[in-house]
């Protein structure tokens, strides 16, 4: 089976590139299940309603989220609600919402999605390795095709998360930083890796955000509005390739691509 997995998507434009990219792609190959981290889908920050809804009509069969999460309330009553939106497993027990669920592939198969946090250069969070290695019995009892979304600041930490769970899920992608690394590959227990899939957001941008904002906030040291860029969107990603009956992963690649506005 193939899983297409999208990085940070970046309010409105990114949504739109992201879905005009997921809709070439389904067009050129078979595409399974799709994930998508949206913790910055609406208006760059944060998840909302409608940003969520509009990634799901476009394909996406999960979506992950960061810590960003909670910077718009309405998105906390709907994943209470809705399965197909998760929030990192290694938040605090008593935080709304669910850190993995199992989802059906396009021909039934199940697959496990994980959403984790780092602790490097980040905010509070319980360990996630320890909350790795404890859910893991449970997801997969109910299916052999894990992905994991790492969404960290620091490499190591996400480097060191694939490896910790090498031979035991299927795959684990980076998340959060929005530029894209070139390290993509399969371990030798089967575990496909990138330590981070890039942003689905505007190009000409300091990742995703209007430069002149963002230069403005380095210079001044104030508080600056951050607005989302416009111009041609820049979409990335992975594509992994896995044997869906032992849940190893046989091969990854880099998704890069540019929509025009």
């Amino acid at each position: 089976m193939r899983i297409a997995f999208f990085g940070d998507v970046v309010g409105r434009p990114g949504r739109r590139a992201m879905a005009i990219v997921l809709r070439q792609l389904r067009r050129d190959e078979t595409i399974d299940f799709v994930v998508a981290n949206g913790e910055n889908a609406a208006g760059g920050k944060g998840i909302d309603v409608g940003s969520a809804e509009d990634l799901q009509d476009a394909g996406v069969d999960v979506i992950t989220t960061g810590n960003h999460v909670w910077q718009h309330r309405d998105i906390i009553p709907y994943m209470n609600e809705s399965p197909r939106v998760l929030r990192p497993l290694n938040f605090a027990p008593q935080t709304p919402g669910s850190g993995w669920v199992v989802r059906p592939a396009r021909d039934g198969t199940p697959v496990g999605v994980v959403n984790l946090i780092g602790r490097v250069f980040m905010g509070p969070a319980d360990c996630p390795f320890r909350a790795a290695d404890a859910v893991l019995p449970e997801v997969t009892r109910e299916s052999r095709v894990v992905l994991v979304d790492m969404h960290a600041e620091a490499t190591s930490e996400k480097v060191g998360m694939g490896r910790f769970l090498d031979g035991r899920v299927s795959a684990v992608v980076g998340s959060h930083t929005h530029v894209q690394t070139a390290d993509e590959s399969v371990l030798s227990g089967g575990t496909a890796v990138l330590s981070d899939a890039g942003m689905c957001g505007p190009e000409d941008s300091i990742l995703g955000v209007r430069t002149d904002r963002v230069l403005e906030r380095f210079l001044s040291q104030l508080p600056v509005r951050f607005e989302v860029a416009s111009g041609p969107v820049v979409v990335q990603g992975a594509v992994i390739d896995v044997d869906s009956a032992s849940g190893r992963a046989t091969a990854i690649r880099r998704i890069r691509e540019r929509v025009a506005a």
